[in-house]
């Protein structure tokens, strides 16, 4: 097929595919963004151009295989400018669960590596035979961070320390993570920001905290302990930067900044300053580090989406600032401000500019009763990976602080690039009518 009529079929189908998502959601607001994200119409035009003119392996010498590997090359370039990085410190992965349970398998090898190297790597005393790997990690994290780490302590393969966080600050506090720092401890993780609530956490402190700790520890013969952020949500609704950030492991996760379901992991200086251990083995694709055919289109659209985030990343924030603070007034003048707790809300914390976690008080108004009466919302009461939680408080507001009874009436709604103050309005009108009707059936 000549090369302009294929860019005008990609340019069709690209058409028809967003023409049908908003005709899928007519009359429907969407506001579940830190769930999932829409393909941005480029990026399907990206996916769809590397499937018809990338087919190849890109491990293959012949055309359709080069063009596949300039492709991964690109969007590997791509990501590290979105994330002020470096691409040869970038490792496509299947999601952000994959990146996470990386980084954590990486380190309980690397600790086991030191006990059996003679009692010394790098000129770093190992701690006394049969001790685990210690984890510090807070206790609002996601459960791809959560789950691997409870899964290590059952099989008694390390120990982990979950920091609470601050019912003050809504943050894992600096202090308190120092605090539970032991000879043992080789990583810390911290979600860049909550999904729940959009807090921000204090990372780049943590890092400059563990870095100067690092610095004692290295004069007193231990390893330093690592730095790991869960950047999924943050990506895309504000500035990421790994050397703002200072840490040594950073998650990303396409589907939450409208790009593919598939994720990658930042390392700093890989191989080098930051240990890494696959937990696949197969035909050496990146580096060895995570074998298997690369999924070219995928990754195209993943890069694709970085490249837009580049760009355009002050201007979408500002949008879904303005956006969700029009929702939160609204909420307030139209059920008042003592019936409307907003959940998410901590002075002097910063949060994500899109997120907001609120509750409507009331006996029979818990969260997801509230969304069955809604028609017009589309939103969640907390997690995707948490809806089948039925009328149980989200465990991530109870850590917050948040009275049992309010955080079961919790919802989480969260705006995207396109929200407009013309669909908060029809989202608040919907939200009343299904208080009014709940209401009137007591």
């Amino acid at each position: 097929m000549a090369t302009a009529e294929k860019r005008g079929d990609l340019e069709h189908v690209v058409f028809i595919l967003v023409k049908s998502e908003k005709s899928r959601r007519q009359g429907k607001v969407y506001m579940d963004y830190n769930a999932t994200t829409p393909l941005e119409p480029e990026v399907i035009q990206a996916m769809t151009e590397a499937m018809w003119e990338a087919w190849g392996n890109p491990s293959s010498p012949y055309s359709a295989g080069r063009k596949a590997k300039d492709i991964i090359n690109a969007a590997r370039e791509s990501l590290a400018k979105m994330i002020g990085g470096k691409p040869q410190d970038i490792i496509f992965t299947s999601g952000g669960t994959e990146s996470n349970n990386l980084v954590i398998h990486s380190v309980v090898k690397h600790f086991h590596a030191n006990q059996t190297s003679k009692g010394h790597t790098g000129g770093h005393h190992s701690p006394v035979k049969g001790a685990k790997p210690h984890f510090i990690t807070s206790s609002v994290e996601h459960d791809s961070i959560r789950l691997p780490l409870e899964h290590l302590v059952e099989e008694q393969v390390a120990a982990v320390t979950f920091v609470p966080v601050s019912k003050v600050s809504g943050q894992a506090e600096v202090d308190d993570i120092l605090t539970a720092v032991r000879p043992t401890t080789r990583l810390v993780t911290i979600m860049l920001a909550n999904n729940e609530t959009g807090i921000v956490m204090p990372v780049p402190e943590i890092s400059q905290r563990i870095k100067a700790l690092n610095q004692e520890r290295v004069a007193a013969g231990l390893p330093p302990i690592l730095v790991h952020t869960d950047a999924a949500q943050a990506l895309g609704k504000q500035r990421v930067d790994v050397e703002d950030l200072g840490v040594d492991f950073l998650t990303i996760v396409g589907h939450k900044f409208y790009g593919p379901r598939i994720g990658a992991l930042y390392i700093r200086g890989l191989g080098e300053f930051t240990p890494l251990y696959p937990m696949l083995f197969g035909g050496g694709q990146e580096r060895n580090f995570r074998p298997g055919t690369e999924n070219t289109p995928m990754i195209a659209g993943l890069g694709k989406a970085a490249e837009l985030v580049t760009q355009n990343c002050e201007a979408y924030e500002a949008h879904m600032r303005d956006v969700r603070d029009y929702l939160e007034e609204r909420l307030e003048a139209e059920f008042g401000q003592k019936r409307i707790h907003l959940n998410s809300q901590f002075p002097g914390t910063q949060r994500l500019p899109n997120t907001c976690n609120f509750s409507i008080r009331g006996p029979r108004l818990q969260g997801h009763v509230v969304l069955a009466q809604c028609r017009v919302l589309m939103a969640s009461v907390g997690a995707a990976c948490h809806s089948d939680h039925g009328d149980q408080p989200s465990p991530v507001l109870l850590s917050y602080g948040v009275p049992f009874d309010v955080a079961r009436n919790a919802l989480r709604l969260s705006v995207g690039r396109s929200t407009t103050r013309a669909e908060v309005d029809l989202v608040v009108q919907d939200l009343k009518q299904a208080v009014a009707q709940l209401e009137d059936q007591a």
